[in-house]
């Protein structure tokens, strides 16, 4: 390793050599060229009373600051608040995409959960049987007014939501309660997404329901 450093610090020097060969030449002339201008001003500096020199010098200090703070400081603040700058916006790209990251995961836990809330999809699987007999056992054919399936909704992601409307007719609170536990109860996951309740005006203890039952399917 020191073998190669060596190598290359001698043809770092041997560069910088050649280099200065070649540049020697034009620094002897521009030397040549300004020699006389700052001789002439040496003179004139010379000949300047005491406090003219004082000026002077003050002026020379304030000019050096300038270049010093547009052509040093400058030009390095800058350099540092363009790298603030791009550090900021890193960070910034950096949190969008950690929080990107976090909701695409969400998302396809949500997926992973409602592909295992879905009913199989097949011929053998009917949503209007397994609603009419739930209802069926808990309030009785006689209190099922109508029951029909209703149109198929194509949702995103693959998945389908079926759906049966039914009505039930003068059935009371607790034969109510009993309906929608068994619907609640069954081995796969039907809910029920609409339903409303009227009271009958000639027996105010019994009621007509409108529902609906929803079971979602994913496509194969």
């Amino acid at each position: 390793m020191s073998a190669i450093l060596a190598m290359l610090r001698e043809w770092f020097e041997s560069l910088r050599a050649r280099v200065m060969d070649l540049l020697r030449p034009y620094l002897k002339l521009a030397a040549e060229r300004i020699d006389p201008w700052i001789a002439q001003g040496r003179s004139r500096y010379d000949k300047l009373e005491p406090r003219e020199r004082i000026l002077v010098q003050i002026a020379a200090g304030l000019l050096g600051i300038i270049l010093a703070y547009n052509l040093i400081y400058s030009p390095i603040v800058d350099l540092s608040s363009g790298l603030g700058d791009k550090i900021v916006q890193r960070q910034r790209d950096l949190a969008e995409v950690r929080r990107l990251a976090a909701t695409y995961a969400q998302l396809k836990a949500d997926l992973a959960s409602a592909e295992k809330h879905t009913v199989p999809l097949g011929k053998d699987f009917s949503l209007f049987s397994v609603v009419e007999a739930s209802m069926t056992k808990s309030v009785g054919r006689d209190k099922i007014g109508s029951i029909a399936p209703g149109s198929d909704r194509k949702l995103s992601d693959g998945f389908t939501e079926y759906s049966v409307q039914l009505k039930l007719a003068n059935i009371s609170l607790a034969q109510l309660v009993d309906a929608l536990y068994g619907i609640n109860s069954l081995s796969m996951p039907i809910g029920v997404s609409n339903i409303r309740i009227q009271r009958r005006t000639q027996d105010t203890h019994s009621y007509d329901v409108d529902l609906t039952c929803v079971a979602l399917a994913k496509n194969n």
